[in-house]
């Protein structure tokens, strides 16, 4: 852990540095042997690439009211606005502009794993306690990945609600988990594209009011029926792979939503 700390300040410092020491850097070995990621350029708009998309799925918690961030490798309008909140909410200096102060608050951020620190793939793959993201609609691998964009949205939630504890009562279900607890359906749950949370500092329609500002498009707390010892959150508007889901629907009647 030592020697892939070392190395990233050393590409972060490098990246601080005039042009000709950037490309320098761009030319290094990738430091990868946490299992995470690195970033290795400064990223603005109009940048594209892989990096740009690992970037996004760390900022989607931070896109506006009502609005959503798009991980498709484009540096745009709507990821350069997340990047300015999410620098802002962090103290880091504010510009749309993702460089070092922004990703050394992003590897401080994130396990090795890639997962945020604050959250787990075993928390979130948790419906019925079986684990092994299987049995839903996708792959394993596929439903991880949006259990991960998923988690960096919690992350920012929490940050937002003073960095207390959220706790995920359900997570990823199967087919077979989804019937036994009376899920709907078509529920995001079967993508690992949803959580079912709780707090203990926060009520839950301030969690559920909160949450329409990270990025979630489906949101179900107070009110709704079968909603009232939990908010449900979800990016059903990322989930590609349901169409008929490509909405926002929020409903809390108990909280004002």
């Amino acid at each position: 852990m030592l020697v892939n700390t070392l190395k990233r300040i050393v590409v972060a410092f490098a990246l601080a540095l005039p042009g000709a020491a950037i490309a320098t850097v761009v030319a290094a070995p990738a430091a990868h042997a946490d299992g995470c990621y690195t970033w290795h350029r400064p990223l603005a708009p109009g940048s594209s690439g892989e990096d740009v998309r690992q970037l996004q799925i760390r900022v989607a918690g931070w896109a506006a009211y009502r609005g959503i961030v798009h991980v498709d490798g484009r540096y745009n309008a709507e990821t350069t606005a997340a990047v300015r909140r999410f620098q802002s909410a962090y103290g880091v200096r504010v510009d749309g502009v993702a460089g070092p102060q922004t990703f050394a608050k992003l590897y401080e951020l994130q396990n090795t794993d890639c997962t945020p620190k604050h959250f787990s793939y075993s928390e979130l793959d948790n419906g019925c306690r079986t684990g092994g993201w299987t049995g839903g609609p996708l792959s394993p691998s596929a439903t991880r990945a949006y259990a991960l964009r998923l988690m960096w949205k919690l992350e920012a939630l929490r940050h937002s609600l003073g960095d207390k504890p959220l706790y995920v009562n359900s997570g990823f279900r199967s087919y077979t988990c989804n019937r036994q607890v009376g899920g709907v359906s078509d529920s995001q749950h079967l993508y690992g594209n949803a959580a079912d949370l709780t707090s203990r500092t926060s009520s839950l329609c301030r969690l559920a009011r909160e949450a329409r500002n990270h990025g979630f498009s489906g949101i179900f707390g107070p009110g709704y029926p079968g909603h009232s010892t939990h908010v449900h959150v979800d990016a059903r508007r990322e989930n590609n792979a349901d169409k008929s889901a490509n909405t926002t629907t929020w409903s809390a009647a108990r909280c004002g939503i």
